[in-house]
């Protein structure tokens, strides 16, 4: 396959493109500046610029282009560089995707499990409401605005969770402390935080490519649930260290206001249910193989 990514330097496109490669599948990337390699294409989300032509030999889309939410605190200016970088990206792509000759068969648009809000102990299927609060409002708009590719596109929504890997996405800070042992629960521990490997996210957009029969919105997510208490304690394990030193919510609060509760207090937890269905087999199914592999990836790279 030849497949287009927007977002292609960030935690999950990097992964993205390695297993495609492997596969002897072509990544064709997006870049915001001039092309210099063969498999480059220049575009301006900003300016909704994209050329059609370059969507003829394409056979799926993987739209992952957006800031990153990790950067706390959110302020004003920063909360709207979250919404255009998503929105206008999505536009982009239909847009283009609308005017090529050729379409590609698959979109498969990126979305976030903050689009469900913060629900305590519900289990959350993808037919569960949106919820409350900036990051709901903003994962459904983005939702939205790749529900408008024309007729005959096949349009997946990756509603993705908490990705765990050894440097970056949300364990890139908490890792090192934990290393030196200073770590603990964030809070009282007990929401639920919903999770899956960094090689299981890739690998799941690719079995959501293949599988033609896979549309609409899936739960990104490992199918064992974890609270915060038990993932940070199973990293504390795996890598020998204690975690017994807690950070209390008011102090996330203090820290980092809005984005405190809605990424580290937030409850979700939820189903793998429908990826399971459709026939994906995790490599990390479970917490314990999932930061095992956190761990021992970092001990030997």
């Amino acid at each position: 396959m030849r497949v287009l990514i927007s977002g292609a330097s960030g935690l999950i496109g990097t992964e993205l493109q390695k297993q495609l490669i492997a596969r002897g599948d072509t990544p064709v990337i997006l870049v915001r500046r001039k092309a210099k390699a063969e498999h480059e294409v220049e575009w301006n989300p900003a300016l909704l610029q994209l050329d059609p032509a370059v969507l003829e030999n394409i056979d799926a889309v993987v739209n992952l282009a957006g800031a990153t939410t990790g950067k706390l605190p959110w302020t004003k200016e920063y909360k709207k560089e979250l919404i255009a970088s998503r929105i206008l990206s999505t536009r982009t792509i239909v847009q283009a995707i609308a005017k090529a000759q050729n379409k590609p068969k698959v979109l498969v648009s990126g979305s976030a499990s903050g689009i469900y809000g913060d629900c305590g102990d519900t289990l959350l299927v993808e037919t569960a409401p949106k919820g409350q609060g900036f990051l709901a409002d903003l994962a459904n708009e983005w939702e939205r605005e790749a529900m408008k590719a024309p007729r005959g596109v096949r349009v997946v929504l990756v509603r993705t969770t908490m990705v765990l890997s050894r440097k970056l996405g949300a364990l890139g800070r908490l890792l090192p402390l934990l290393r030196l042992g200073i770590g603990g629960k964030l809070g009282n521990g007990k929401q639920w935080w919903a999770w899956i490997s960094l090689p299981d996210e890739a690998a799941a957009i690719i079995h959501l490519i293949e599988n033609q029969n896979c549309s609409g919105p899936y739960n990104l997510t490992a199918p064992e649930p974890a609270t915060a208490k038990q993932l940070i304690k199973e990293l504390g394990k795996q890598l020998k260290r204690p975690t017994i030193i807690p950070v209390p919510a008011f102090a996330l609060k203090i820290a980092f206001r809005e984005g405190a509760q809605e990424l580290l207090l937030c409850s979700q937890k939820m189903t793998a249910d429908r990826l399971l269905a459709s026939g994906f087999k995790f490599q990390h199914p479970t917490l314990q193989e999932a930061c095992s592999w956190v761990v021992k990836t970092e001990s030997t790279e």
